[in-house]
């Protein structure tokens, strides 16, 4: 028997590799014809694994470089901590010894993370259950540990590894982690200022020392992510003011030898202030300079502002890809005058080549269907670039509300000079929805509110929504589903599923109920690119139980209702969940068909946001509504608007303004609320940052006043009679969904209104 290499414990696979090498010829062997290759040492290692990694099989030739080469792949697999070749005759025997395998890894001392999140960050760096472990790996464990906590400001942050052997060459793996305090900023200067005071400067910064919100924002614990953004928010502030050769010097972030406090120094030099003196057009503008002209934001005479310096650019840019140019090449080259504090612009435009869309790619979408992000899409595949196409399409995947963030990136086809190809990026979002609400009135006592939706099942983009009502006076059951592209045109189509009973308020003796199961379908038409025409017919059957405590106004309402409608929605909003600017519109007519019930129902609300600054936002909302009955009908009192509450005038109970009707059978003059046919609400807020909580849009407060009332078919709208509150409210993102409290204090009120100061709602705006 002859020894062919020694043990190569402890060496790495380039180490051993070097060391068998330059001792080959000291194992040398003269070539022979294997009559059987063996394995000793295994253990978990299947011997297929060893075989398949050998370059020599039975019956081949056998000799020193293929030796070599032997030791070299089976070291490459990095199972083993040991590897020796053995000649017995014209037999092979591979020795081997595995290294341990991973049987555990558990964490003790955490607090910060959960022990799944770690774990993942540990299979990143390769170190997880099952795979082979050594000295070295566990090493990279703790570092990626520490950078874990690092990344959470927790800078004193210690980490021991325990090795536990266990059976079958196994071992167990514990990292025990003693976290520390979190460090936290306790200064932010910045110098070399001079046009804007610090604290001026310092409230442009998300990262700030700390105060009775910290422990939710967490904005006094560094990041550099953060810092960074911080900068640029302090970087834009100058540029956008003039300061053209402002810049960031230095920044410096020291830690306390204790690891508990941090200090942020940034070092700046403003420069002076400029003027733009004149602006300027040179290049190649297809003939279109004056339409070039109308797009130039910069303002001669005014102070230079980068911004506008920018919008230029992205304007010019943007309409030579109307015309196909795909690489159009803008330059806004600064011409300054130092001694007098001025900047000339001189607009430089290369077109380059017109191009075609050869193909256009979706990736991100894990559950969502390509066809439901492709349908959106305006620019089509094998037509010209079109950046207003382009951008169209963007915005248009982004309202379907599936994904948090929507890219799309041009990329030139190899070997080519006139195509590109799209790629679309998406990162999805949960997008089913849990809302929540509950009420306490004398009335109603405590009543919840419930609904759960879909907005986008099986990745099809189509919603399925359930309601529910658990009130004991009123309870609904709704069941709406809806195909946003029931035809390739975009025509959507829902169908409504619902059953609705009323009892009465009064519980100690009435016994009547109103209930109502019905189906509707309806139509929406994209008439524009954010105009959408509604068509609807639906059916439903009332039935009125005449028990105890009926409203007089009641009697008579049962039957046979055809409702058809027709609406019309325009949203330019800038975000359905949290709005700082744009604008809402719906209208709504509603028909009554049909012998029983003849009517029009008419209904507009308009919603305005108007940003005051990065952080204040004005937010303003009507709502108008009348009714009239047909054929000498009066208007259905089941189809009335009500008023009062969340979405009217916050401050009063929920449903509770407007006209009032007689108790059948009372003998004390009860009345109870039955709603109006017209109805007018206008609501107006002042939304601000909650204060601690710095510029995080996520939780806010506003102030409000609310004004409306809901009158009857045969009354005049008399301002004389409005109700009124005004009130603050907290708005939270929470986990569960948008909340809002409101207390309000209603400063407009007549005797017989029931009050309900504070109310709130998950899932509901206004």
């Amino acid at each position: 028997m002859k020894i062919i290499t020694n043990r190569l414990r402890g060496l790495s696979f380039t180490a051993a590799a070097s060391l068998l090498l330059t001792a080959l010829p000291a194992w040398a062997v003269d070539p022979f014809t294997l009559r059987d290759i063996r394995v000793e040492g295994l253990q978990r290692v299947e011997p297929g694994t060893v075989f398949a990694s050998l370059p020599f099989r039975i019956g081949e030739q056998y000799n020193d470089e293929k030796g070599s080469t032997a030791i070299r792949s089976l070291f490459g697999l990095g199972l083993f901590s040991d590897v020796r070749l053995q000649v017995n005759g014209d037999v092979l025997v591979v020795i081997v010894e595995e290294r341990p395998t991973v049987a555990d890894v558990s964490f003790s001392g955490i607090k910060e993370f959960d022990a799944e999140v770690l774990k993942k960050s540990l299979r990143d760096v390769g170190l997880a259950e099952g795979r082979p472990y050594d000295k070295a790996l566990a090493d990279r464990a703790e570092q990626e540990l520490k950078r874990q906590y690092i990344n959470r400001s927790m800078y004193a942050a210690q980490v021991a590894t325990t090795v536990t052997p266990g059976e079958r060459n196994r071992v167990n793996l514990n990292f025990s982690v003693i976290e520390g305090d979190v460090a936290k900023i306790k200064d932010i200067r910045i110098v070399g200022n001079q046009a804007f005071s610090e604290a001026t400067l310092r409230n442009l910064f998300d990262l700030d020392t700390g105060g009775w919100l910290s422990w939710y924002t967490k904005s006094d614990r560094y990041s550099r992510a953060k810092l960074n953004a911080d900068l640029e928010n302090l970087r834009s502030h100058y540029l956008t003011r003039g300061y053209l050769e402002f810049r960031v010097d230095s920044t410096q972030v020291a830690i306390s030898p204790d690891k508990q406090d941090m200090s942020v120094t940034i070092n700046i030099t403003e420069g002076n202030r400029f003027v733009v003196s004149s602006v300027a057009l040179q290049g190649e503008y297809l003939g279109k300079e004056e339409e070039f002209k109308s797009l130039v934001s910069l303002k001669v005479g005014e102070a230079y502002n980068a911004e506008d310096v920018s919008r230029t650019v992205k304007a010019f840019t943007d309409y030579f890809g109307g015309f196909g140019y795909a690489f159009a090449q803008v330059e806004a080259a600064p011409e300054i005058d130092r001694v007098n504090n001025r900047v000339a612009f001189v607009l430089r435009a290369q077109p380059s080549r017109r191009v075609y869309v050869r193909r256009i790619n979706v990736e991100g979408n894990n559950r969502t269907r390509d066809e439901v992000i492709r349908r959106e899409f305006r620019q089509l595949e094998s037509a010209w670039y079109d950046s207003d196409r382009i951008r169209l399409s963007r915005d248009r995947v982004d309202r379907l509300g599936f994904f948090t963030e929507v890219g799309i990136d041009t990329e030139p086809v190899p070997g080519t000079n006139d195509q590109v190809d799209l790629t679309v990026s998406v990162a999805e979002k949960p997008t089913g929805n849990l809302s929540i609400g509950a009420g306490y009135s004398q009335a109603d006592k405590l009543s919840f509110l419930a609904s759960i939706k879909q907005e986008n099942v099986f990745g099809s983009g189509n919603y399925l929504g359930l309601d529910l009502n658990t009130s004991e006076f009123n309870r609904q059951f709704v069941l709406s589903t809806t195909n946003p592209y029931f035809t390739a045109d975009g025509i959507s189509r829902t169908f409504d599923l619902y059953y609705k009973t009323t009892r009465p308020y009064d519980a100690q003796g009435g016994d009547y109920e109103i209930s109502t199961p019905g189906v509707g379908v309806r139509f929406g038409v994209p008439f524009t690119e954010r105009d959408t025409v509604y068509f609807g017919v639906g059916a439903e059957r009332v039935k009125v139980d005449e028990g105890d405590q009926l409203p007089e106004a009641y009697r008579g309402q049962g039957g046979t209702y055809l409702p058809a409608t027709i609406g019309w929605a325009r949203d330019e909003r800038d975000s359905a969940l949290v709005p700082s600017d744009g604008r809402l519109q719906r209208f709504n007519t509603e028909f009554g068909l049909g012998s029983d019930k003849r009517y029009v129902k008419l209904s507009y609300q308009f919603q305005q946001y108007v940003p005051l600054t990065r952080q204040y936002t004005l937010a303003f909302n009507t709502e108008l509504g009348v009714g009239k009955g047909m054929g000498g009908e009066p208007f259905p009192v089941l189809r009335n608007f009500y008023g009062g509450g969340l979405g009217s005038v916050r401050g009063f109970e929920q449903g509770t303004l407007g006209p009032t009707s007689a108790v059948i059978g009372s003998t004390t003059g009860e009345t109870v609320n039955i709603g109006g046919a017209r109805n007018f609400v206008a609501n107006l807020e002042f939304i601000a940052p909650f204060p601690g909580a710095g510029n995080d849009r996520t939780l806010r407060w506003f102030g409000f006043v609310d004004v409306g009332n809901v009158f009857g078919e045969s009354q005049k709208v008399d301002f004389g009679e409005m109700r009124a509150s005004v009130g603050v409210g907290l708005s939270w993102i929470s986990p569960i969904g948008p909340l809002r409290f409101a207390y309000a204090n209603p400063v407009r009120k007549f005797d017989g209104d029931r009050i309900q100061k504070f109310q709130f709602q998950i899932g509901t705006s206004f």
